[in-house]
């Protein structure tokens, strides 16, 4: 394994100090660089912001190809184990009812039909069991610590396949008695998860089905030992992860120089968001008299960042150096766009019923629960929001004046039913006010987070009108800053480079050093 050596340990929600403060010196360096050019608001910032290289593109071999596929492959194992600690390798199960499926079924139960007519053959033949029993000694004896030699003698003692041998053929071998050993040598072996596995072996009576379920449970023990082992090395893992993915990556763009793509264009949008935002700002009246801004690196990658709350992920392509991480960030920005939905409608319940449900924080809590069960799915696209919108809007009115019955009090008059219903199918639609002002909220408080050093420690305040998802907003905040900053420490190097070569026309060093990033 690539991982050896005492380092700080580095996982999702403990990020290294060292690899920390190397991203921090990437940026600074990159921004005290930065301050000695003139304005990027001028023509000829503009023209840098676009380089363009006069090297014609170098051809990339197959075999390249395939050690740059081996390198992200490894590069994402190693990441998923690391970060995920839900990840499990599971055993592949064939589409039930398909071909291959069917083909392995039979093909199976041909062998184990074959095996017990041997069984039942007068005499008995016993070759096909013997063989099996060599390839359970075997299985057996992967799983012992290099410790067990007790156990793995005694293995090797009964299940000798010589000696079964020389008894089969005197008739004096026990197969039902070598099977009854091997399920309580498993029993010993097995989790705990897998002790009702053994009970139904030891209570299965035929010899050719114990001998087939015996390979089930060994299956399924071998996916338990592995994990195991994935458990195991997980916090070793983390410690020597920001560097080994570094170096991965590095293996990758030294195979395929045009690794970083993706990633440049990703960044190049945020530049050039930001010069057209500085042209405009030099233009408006007055603005000449102001001093110059300038462009801050840490600002414009922190709003590339933002983007990925926003992205399409069924029509546009990751960068490159965010693949690993790319299921993370769909699933929070799914669960993001709910959020946005939900804030909305609570803005617009708060403003046209707002004096009626004053005083009823159990009755907010029943809409948001309704709203967050009917948008359930939102982001397929078979999902009809405007529909979904206008039935919950229905169902809002039914709650509220139902309500409003219990307490004796008049129910809302068709016209402000009309209106809520209305203005609750209207959030669909892409320029409406109250979406974008929620949007802009949730971004700001996005932009805010990913500012902090330490967004586990001090959370930032939630701006107005998002205190119905606010526990929901910290928790979705608290794992994208966590992706985030964990993604600056490993790929900061790679990023300097790319805003220099974007910022200044100039052609970052080949690799990415992890001792000095920015030099």
């Amino acid at each position: 394994m690539p991982f050896h050596g005492e380092k700080q340990c580095v996982g999702e929600d403990q990020p290294s100090d060292s690899d920390s403060s190397r991203f921090s010196e990437s940026m600074a360096s990159l921004s005290d660089y930065e301050c000695s050019r003139q304005s990027f608001t001028s023509d000829s910032s503009s023209k840098s912001s676009s380089p363009a290289s006069t090297s014609p593109p170098r051809v990339v071999s197959f075999d390249e190809v395939m050690a740059a596929a081996r390198n992200f492959a490894d590069m994402t194992l190693a990441h998923e184990i690391a970060i995920n600690e839900n990840f499990l390798l599971k055993q592949d199960a064939l589409p039930e009812n398909s071909l291959a499926s069917q083909v392995k079924h039979i093909v199976h139960q041909a062998f184990w039909d074959v095996l017990e007519s041997e069984l039942n053959a007068e005499p008995p033949e016993y070759e096909h069991a013997i063989k099996l029993f060599e390839e359970i000694r075997e299985i057996l004896l992967s799983f012992l610590t290099p410790g067990g030699n007790r156990l793995r003698n005694q293995i090797c003692e009964v299940l000798d396949t010589e000696l079964i041998r020389q008894q089969a053929e005197h008739s004096a071998v026990d197969i039902q008695g070598l099977a009854s050993y091997v399920i309580s040598t498993m029993g010993k072996l097995c989790a705990p998860v897998r002790d009702d596995d053994i009970r139904e072996l030891k209570a299965t009576g035929n010899i050719v089905e114990v001998l087939r379920q015996i390979f089930h449970v060994l299956d399924l023990m071998k996916m338990d030992m592995v994990n195991f082992t994935i458990k195991s090395l997980r916090p070793h893992l983390q410690r020597q992860l920001v560097d080994y993915e570094r170096t991965k990556f590095q293996e990758i763009l030294e195979e395929t120089p045009s690794a970083l793509d993706q990633t440049t264009e990703w960044i190049k949008e945020s530049v050039d968001e930001e010069l057209l935002s500085l042209s405009e700002t030099a233009s408006t009246p007055g603005a000449e008299h102001s001093s110059k801004p300038s462009l801050r690196p840490t600002l414009l990658l922190n709003n590339s960042y933002l983007k990925l709350l926003q992205w399409d992920y069924q029509k546009k392509e990751l960068p490159e150096t965010l693949m690993t991480d790319g299921a993370r960030l769909q699933e929070l920005t799914e669960k993001l766009n709910q959020l946005k939905v939900i804030a909305c409608l609570s803005v617009i319940t708060n403003s046209i019923v707002g004096s009626v449900i004053e005083g009823l924080p159990e009755f907010a809590s029943r809409l948001k629960r309704i709203s967050t069960v009917l948008l359930e799915g939102m982001n397929k696209e078979t999902f009809n929001l405007k529909e979904v919108l206008n039935s919950i809007g229905v169902q809002t009115c039914a709650e509220i004046n139902k309500t409003l019955m219990e307490r004796g009090f008049p129910t809302l008059n068709a016209d402000v039913q009309a209106n809520l219903i209305g203005q609750f199918s209207s959030i669909e639609e892409k320029d409406n006010p109250i979406r974008s002002l929620i949007d802009k909220r949730i971004q700001l408080y996005l932009k805010s987070l990913l500012c902090l050093p330490s967004p586990q420690k001090c959370m930032p305040p939630v701006p107005g009108g998002l205190a119905v998802i606010q526990q929901e907003l910290e928790v979705l905040g608290y794992q994208y800053a966590n992706i985030v900053n964990f993604n600056k420490q490993v790929y900061g190097p790679f990023y300097a480079n790319i805003l220099r070569k974007l910022l200044f026309g100039e052609e970052g060093p080949g690799k990415a050093d992890a001792s000095s990033p920015a030099n």
